[in-house]
């Protein structure tokens, strides 16, 4: 039974998930599959680009962020999905054996116009390394039940 509902989450509100470590083995596979460019694929390569090195997909350092995000969140949460992503930045190249946390930002809040059970948190998710450096961050809001449904915002 999930704990946290949208009452559960206020403006201002943060919050911080993981850690994960990131490999060279999963950045190369996963590049392989879905984003086959020089500076995911190969370091020599990848020396030669803007990156100036080894660097995981922006797509991949998506998932990873969605990864840590459901095992210390979003499985905890009574989640019913996001209807879509308001901004994404890559600020900075997520390199071989950087270890990520994501940190939450609570935006704002509001109740659902057409499903009483249900209410919107609009969330900023920075992907941030050991520095505390934020290597990406994502703009969206997340659909939750309502523990009290229709109750007063």
């Amino acid at each position: 039974m999930p704990k946290l509902h949208w009452e559960d989450f206020k403006p201002g509100d943060v919050a911080i998930y993981g850690p994960r470590r990131v490999t060279r083995e999963e950045i190369v596979a996963y590049a392989a599959e879905f984003d086959p460019q020089p500076m995911h694929l190969d370091e020599a390569a990848a020396g030669t680009t803007l990156l100036g090195g080894l660097a995981a997909s922006g797509w991949h350092t998506c998932c990873l962020m969605m990864r840590v995000l459901v095992d210390g969140l979003l499985s905890q949460a009574a989640s019913e999905g996001a209807p879509g992503v308001d901004e994404v930045r890559w600020l900075k190249p997520l390199r071989p054996g950087t270890e990520i946390r994501v940190r939450t930002i609570a935006l704002e809040s509001r109740p659902s116009k057409s499903r009483p059970t249900r209410g919107f948190v609009k969330f900023r998710f920075e992907v941030i390394d050991e520095q505390d450096t934020v290597v990406m961050d994502l703009v969206c809001s997340q659909m939750l039940l309502r523990r009290e449904p229709g109750a007063a915002a």
